[in-house]
């Protein structure tokens, strides 16, 4: 049997760092993902491997199930539970010694961790079945859109979508969401992936990644959102690499030098956040006028937040050159993430024109920046059961 997931990235709309801090973030889909096909070997195939095609990366890794079993030895063919364990030292250990021996160019080094998550989640529930599992993504790795939860989310549905744990219909054609009880089994899953990749993560993207739509976070509590108002933006990667640690620490430094501005400036940003999200619930319209007011309004918002984003001096001169040409045109952008480099939203008004968007990525691009266009608040993670062996 074959089966494909496909599971999106993430940006934060407003509250990056100050959320740090207690205030208010709010983070959204977007309709750029990672793809993932998972197919099981049959007795045909001639084939006793677990096989991981990286297809943006041009590579292929290859155990044999003998090898898998020798590193698991005390590990059972199938789950006893859905709910998943956390992977442990000696697990750990176990999937270090099937990844060191693989060839992993210098430049791709990074990937590593992220192959250590695939072993863990597909030996964690499929055990030592010889299969091949593909991946493909949209999103740029290490630009702050959430590449490894949704490498993660993608994978843990597949996982899952072939067990007894979750029930979906295998003759819909086309492609088909979970159930809430069953995306939150995704999500449990995804978020240990994670865990082996960037070791304490907030499960924020992850979440994102598999409900969709739009989260509201604040001191560790999440609400989940439906958006009513469709937003289109442009998104930019500078292609500048950033250490997320430094920058935080670099606000919070900021912080313990200057409390009494530093804690308007994150008051400021928890109002801003919060009356975004009340605009992004508000009940949509086929006003022209309506969604016009909307949009000023959120890109207001947006401008305000990068204005207190730059005084936490968490900017970049790339982010600042991406500032300057999308205010040529009159449009609204802030940094999305950690800054310091990473990507840039824009946002792209309904009722602009199609060759004004084409000006201003040509723009950017010149700059040697990457452009993506992408809508916000969208579907989570989804199954295609379409392709049969």
């Amino acid at each position: 049997m074959e089966v494909k997931a496909r599971a999106p990235g993430k940006i934060i709309l407003s509250g990056e760092h100050a959320v740090v801090h207690g205030s208010t973030a709010v983070a959204a889909s977007i309709n750029l993902y990672t793809y993932v096909t998972l197919r099981f070997s049959t007795p045909s195939d001639d084939q006793d491997s677990l096989k991981l095609v990286l297809k943006d990366e041009g590579l292929e890794f290859s155990w044999p199930t003998n090898r898998i079993k020798q590193e698991f030895p005390e590990s059972s063919a199938e789950p006893q539970s859905p709910a998943p364990p956390s992977c442990s030292v000696e697990s750990a250990k176990s999937i270090a010694s099937l990844v060191e021996g693989l060839y992993i160019p210098e430049a791709k080094i990074a990937i590593a961790s992220g192959v250590s998550a695939f072993l863990w989640l597909y030996t964690s529930i499929h055990g030592f079945k010889p299969a091949t599992v593909s991946f493909t993504s949209e999103l740029p790795m290490g630009s702050g859109l959430g590449s490894s939860a949704s490498f993660c989310v993608a994978l843990a549905a597949a996982l899952l979508a072939c067990t007894d744990f979750v029930s979906l219909d295998l003759k819909q054609q086309g492609w088909q969401s979970f159930q809430e009880k069953q995306l939150d089994l995704v999500n449990k899953w995804a978020f240990e992936g994670e865990k082996i990749i960037h070791g304490k993560p907030s499960g924020i993207d992850n979440s994102v990644s598999a409900y969709g739509n739009i989260i509201s976070f604040k001191s560790g509590s999440m609400t989940h959102m439906k958006a009513n108002t469709l937003l289109k933006m442009l998104i930019t990667n500078t292609k500048v690499g950033r250490n997320t640690k430094a920058l935080v620490a670099g606000v919070s430094e900021r912080m313990l030098r200057h409390p009494d501005a530093m804690a308007f400036v994150f008051s400021a940003v928890d109002s801003i956040s919060q009356e975004l999200t009340l605009i992004l619930q508000s009940p949509a319209s086929d006003d022209v006028l309506s969604v016009t007011e909307k949009e000023e309004k959120i890109g207001e918002l947006m401008e305000m937040n990068q204005g207190l984003l730059q005084s936490m001096g968490v900017s970049h001169v790339t982010i600042e050159t991406v500032l300057r040409t999308t205010l040529k045109y009159k449009l609204a952008s802030k940094l999305t993430g950690a800054g310091g480099g990473g990507c840039v939203l824009t946002l792209l008004p309904t009722l602009l024109s199609g060759f004004v968007v084409e000006k201003v990525v040509a723009e950017l691009e010149s700059c040697g920046f990457q452009c993506f266009t992408a809508e916000i608040g969208g579907k989570g993670v989804e199954i295609n059961f379409e392709v049969s062996s």
